[in-house]
């Protein structure tokens, strides 16, 4: 950082706003296993939105790139500084800035803890329903800015469902509001849209407009275990073809559940190659029917069905899924992991696919993730300190895109593209498409200085 430069940013963000660009928690976020990482230019901890604006404006003036960071536990490498620039990471914007309960609405800056905005929605009785991992790490800024999703996507949506509104500083140092504390807005075009998934490219987003929902009384899981995938992947087309809309759907594939087998808080036959994790929610009645509803359909090709009914055992059964990558990790020490989405009927054959292509590169894979969605969290497991293994895993993985894309799918369903799979949306997009992207790029950032390299 030239003495010029950290002079003006501290003229800006102050003594306590300017990091070190030797702390390597600015470096990398959780493509660490990958080797990715990058030596910003500058660091920068803005606390407010104006301190935010000034410091693209700065940085426009000077074409100096400009890389956005919340919680650094994004899959894509979508906040690492691989090429330098101004790091800006929104940490100290953590305020809640209305808060409506009888209103079911919350207003809060960008970096407020997404496990925060979990808690003070529960303690009033509300749910904020998107649940991405590491809530207790990420930031809400950067669940909107990934349109990030979760195990219960299925039933409430994704991030992009539940924001209302937003605030963003756009090139060349603009604030602009879009949407807001309202439920319908219909006057314009959908600018609120553009920037929820746009991964920093064409702004960074400083605060957001949430919609609640009343929390259900009750909620329930079931849990059943198969031979087979193709006899899971049966069950769980039979769950949407008997009209139950449980508010999860989640699938674990043999390499899965090998992982994590140890730390499964219940009995878990050894037999069991595929696991189908569901939960119902809502009254108490109508939890229980669905409860019943899921256990019939889901037990038709079972090994085993079973409904954890205390809130510990339930606490227990979610705290496992919510390790599961960890889990998957471990086996190797590091993992190269895709979010591939296919119709829910290639859902099988997303998961063969993804074995064979292991078996080829010479990697030990594994799939699980959001099965009602269709979305794989396609893993191939390596020794990170073994290049030529990880590399063989990046290639592996590019061949991924095309099967789902070949079976009518996208190469990402909630981890956005950054900079692991730049360059790639070409795989499901006509030349047409792809040149409207980069317009979009081009009329808002037109130096090209927004997270560059990242996404197109």
């Amino acid at each position: 950082m030239s003495a010029a430069l950290e002079g003006d940013l501290r003229g800006i963000v102050g003594e306590d706003g300017v990091g070190s660009v030797g702390d390597v928690r600015f470096h990398r976020d959780a493509t660490e296993a990958q080797g990715l990482s990058g030596i910003p230019s500058a660091v920068v901890l803005p606390a407010s939105t104006a301190e935010v604006a000034a410091v693209v404006r700065l940085c426009y003036e000077r074409d100096i790139a400009i890389v956005p960071r919340g919680g650094g536990t994004g899959f894509a490498g979508g906040s690492v500084p691989v090429d330098g620039g101004v790091v800006v990471d929104l940490q100290r914007m953590s305020r809640v800035l209305a808060f409506d309960p009888p209103l079911w609405r919350m207003h809060v800056e960008a970096g407020l803890r997404t496990g925060e905005v979990h808690r003070l929605a529960r303690e009033n009785g509300l749910l904020f329903p998107p649940d991405p991992g590491a809530a207790e790490q990420s930031h809400i800024g950067g669940n909107v800015a990934t349109n990030a999703g979760g195990p219960h996507a299925f039933k409430y949506g994704v991030t992009g469902h539940w924001v209302t509104g937003l605030e963003a500083v756009v090139p060349p140092g603009e604030v602009i509001a879009v949407g807001g504390a309202i439920r319908k807005d219909v006057a314009g075009y959908d600018l609120k849209s553009l920037l929820v998934g746009s991964e920093g490219t064409i702004g960074i987003v400083t605060s957001v407009w949430l919609r609640l929902t009343p929390a259900p009384p009750a909620r329930a899981p079931v849990v059943a275990t198969y031979r087979s995938s193709a006899d899971g992947c049966q069950a769980i087309e039979a769950v949407l073809a008997n009209g139950i809309v449980p508010a999860a759907l989640e699938f674990l594939d043999a390499g899965a559940v090998r992982a994590a087998r140890g730390a499964y808080p219940f009995e878990l036959s050894g037999d069991a190659r595929f696991m189908v994790v569901a939960e119902a929610d809502g009254s108490v009645s109508e939890t229980e029917a669905v409860v019943g509803e899921l256990r019939e359909v889901l037990a038709e090709r079972a090994l085993h069905v079973e409904s954890p009914v205390s809130s510990q055992q339930v606490a227990a059964l979610w705290r496992w899924r919510d390790g599961l990558s960890l889990a998957v990790e471990a086996v190797r020490g590091g993992k190269i992991s895709e979010d591939i989405v296919v119709p829910l009927d290639r859902l099988d054959d997303a998961i063969e696919a993804t074995l064979e292509i292991a078996r080829e590169h010479g990697l030990e894979a594994c799939s699980w993730g959001h099965a009602g969605d269709g979305n794989l969290h396609s893993t191939f497991m390596v020794d990170p300190r073994d290049q030529e293994e990880v590399g063989r895993a990046r290639e592996a993985a590019r061949r991924l895109y095309a099967v789902a894309v070949g079976y009518g799918g996208s190469i990402s369903g909630e981890h956005g593209l950054g900079w692991v799979r730049h360059g790639q949306l070409g795989v499901q997009s006509s030349p047409a498409t792809l040149a409207m992207h980069h317009a979009v790029k081009r009329a808002i950032d037109p130096k090209g200085l927004m997270n560059p390299g990242k996404k197109l």
